[in-house]
């Protein structure tokens, strides 16, 4: 195969033995990669308990890691969500997809329960499983110190993992994370601390020339985009660049979803960050954009969503303790967006002002599960519904939404509602078109042809991570020059709609599952504060509460759309018009 590696590594941490499987060109053609190929070997797993032995984690990576693609250096990890309970998939930068196909394999398929911590050692076709009962409860740097090798990479959990935290997540290289769903935990219920891969074969490519083209259009695109290349661009300033723009449009969410607008915004942006601490500029592999920002004591400067959420939503105002909430989280493996709103929901119900000193500890009591910390890691829906409370944890299936308030954006609220993942803005990502006018200008304050935009977008992402490919390039480029990038890699010939017919079919499959689980429509809905209050109106701009009758008009245009049921259930005829096997729900 050409991009492709045609191989499928098997690992049985119970057994302790290990096979491969080469699945036919067919397959590859119908799920591509990445986050596609991962939920096809996920499905006739996903009813098993999130934290069985049975229960795969998947390692996937695609036909466009490895080769001179733009912004290849993406994979997907995927399992069930201990968190919510539905499919749960990442997208995350770093090395370890590059590695895992040097490594000659398409994906690693991770089952059973070791019965003491151990990692896995691969190196092209050797595959060790280790003792690893030295490194219980190490932090990600200080595991990665003992790990660290040239041309290999390394997915790791920490501490916050081992404790149970529901929100957990997997480091990649000490510096990428596998942050949403609690991926984290999945990991350690295996008792697999790390994952480290080092490979000596290189990815084949059908037609350089062919993919040259395509990268030279693709680079060309994002050179002429103010957003990804211009001086307040997110090359310059990461993803903190949207901050701002957050603050202006009043969509900020404050104090738990309160209020949508923070007025100490302006001296808590990305700016500021970047005359404090003087950050240089880090990426993925083979990514010319560069999004992620390294002070010079080597702490990462926050993303945007943990730089919101760990000011306006919880508060707070010092910038010093924005980034050392950002560094615990990172040391000891848990999602920012999650543990952040999950102390905002904790300061709502408990009426207690989140101190500088007192989010610290929080933090560190979560991560090592010690005194509150042992409920607030359940996340915050099970603490509000421990406490009676359960409309004040701001989620959408159980996990907590991330910096984007709905009543700013409604393509956004109906994009939160209907996520396969639970509280999400990468599924379908409207923000592209409500607020940075891509590839066309939406009214965000209307539901008027959300529906559709919704379903593309989503079709569209799915591509993105199966690919893989990283979704901020389709600011500027689109599938027209990814999918003459996936023709000069695989010599499969496809069209742009060809690719979006594939990105149905792996989101469909993703509902399917879903629903296998026993999600339905109940389960896409917003928490009842975005209905019954308003946000904070102000310089000519009115934030309303949703409607609550043109919201659940907007879902069911978005389930006809899709091709499900009315209550938002898949249908035998769509997975036969897709090409996908049933089950049984």
């Amino acid at each position: 195969m050409n991009g492709w590696q045609g191989k499928i590594l098997h690992i049985d941490l119970t057994t302790k033995k290990h096979s491969i499987q080469t699945p036919c060109l067919e397959i590859y053609k119908k799920y591509i990669g990445g986050r596609g190929l991962a939920g096809y070997y996920l499905r006739n797993f996903v009813k098993e308990s999130p934290c069985s032995a049975r229960m795969p984690l998947l390692f996937f990576t695609g036909p466009l890691v490895d080769t001179p693609s733009p912004a290849s250096g993406r994979m997907t990890v995927m399992s069930r969500s201990p968190l919510t309970g539905t499919v749960c998939d990442t997208s995350v930068g770093g090395r370890l997809g590059v590695q895992i196909k040097r490594a000659g394999y398409d994906g690693i398929v991770v089952t059973g329960k070791n019965p003491q911590l151990c990692g896995i050692c691969i190196c092209d076709s050797k595959v060790e499983i280790v003792e690893a009962s030295s490194l219980k409860a190490k932090e990600i740097s200080d595991v990665m110190s003992v790990l660290v090798e040239k041309g290999s990479s390394v997915a790791i959990v920490g501490p916050a993992a081992e404790a149970g935290v529901l929100f957990s997540c997997i480091s990649i290289d000490g510096h990428f994370f596998s942050g949403r769903g609690g991926l984290g935990l999945v990991m350690a219920s295996k008792n697999l601390k790390y994952l480290k891969v080092g490979g000596t074969s290189k990815t084949t490519v059908y037609s350089k020339d062919e993919l040259n083209l395509a990268r030279e259009e693709i680079l060309r695109l994002t050179a002429a985009s103010p957003i990804l290349t211009g001086s307040f661009g997110i090359s310059n300033y990461g993803t903190p660049a949207l901050y701002d723009l957050m603050h202006t449009r009043r969509m900020m969410p404050t104090s738990n979803f309160k209020a949508t607008y923070f007025k100490s915004a302006p001296a808590m942006n990305a700016w500021q960050y970047k005359q404090k601490y003087q950050p240089k500029k880090k990426g993925c592999f083979g990514c010319h954009i560069l999004c992620k920002k390294q002070a010079q004591d080597r702490r990462l400067i926050p993303e945007f969503e943990t730089m919101s959420h760990f000011s306006a939503l919880i508060d707070n105002t010092d910038l010093d303790v924005v980034v050392e909430a950002n560094r615990i989280c990172n040391e000891t493996g848990m999602d920012t967006i999650s543990a952040a709103a999950t102390l905002a929901c904790y300061a709502e119900i408990s009426r207690i002002k989140l101190t500088p000193p007192k989010i610290i500890k929080l933090l560190s009591d979560i991560a090592y599960s010690r005194d509150e910390g042992q409920y607030l890691k359940l996340g915050s829906y099970r603490y509000a519904e421990s406490k009676g409370c359960v409309h004040l944890s701001m989620t959408v299936k159980k996990q907590e939404l991330p910096a984007y308030d709905p009543r700013g954006a409604l393509g956004m609220a109906l994009a939160y509602a209907v996520s396969t993942r639970g509280g999400c803005h990468l599924r379908a990502y409207p923000i592209s078109h409500e607020i940075l006018r891509k590839p066309v200008a939406t009214d965000r304050f209307t539901f008027s042809g959300k529906a559709r935009i919704i379903k593309i977008g989503e079709d569209l992402n799915a591509v993105v991570d199966s690919l893989t490919a990283c979704k901020f390039l389709f600011f500027a480029a689109s599938l027209e020059e990814y999918s003459r990038a996936f023709y000069g890699v695989t010599a499969v010939k496809t069209s742009a709609q060809d690719l979006l017919k594939a990105g149905e079919r792996i989101f469909y499959n993703e509902r399917l599952m879903n629903a296998a689980c026993g999600f339905g429509s109940r389960d896409d809905d917003l928490p009842p504060r975005f209905f019954s209050q308003a946000g904070s109106s102000g310089e000519s701009i009115t934030v309303n509460p949703i409607n609550r009758e043109e919201f659940l008009t907007a879902r069911r245009a978005y389930y006809k759309i899709r091709g499900l049921d009315r209550e938002g259930m898949p249908l035998r005829q769509k997975c036969g018009e897709l090409g996908i096997e049933w089950i049984n729900f």
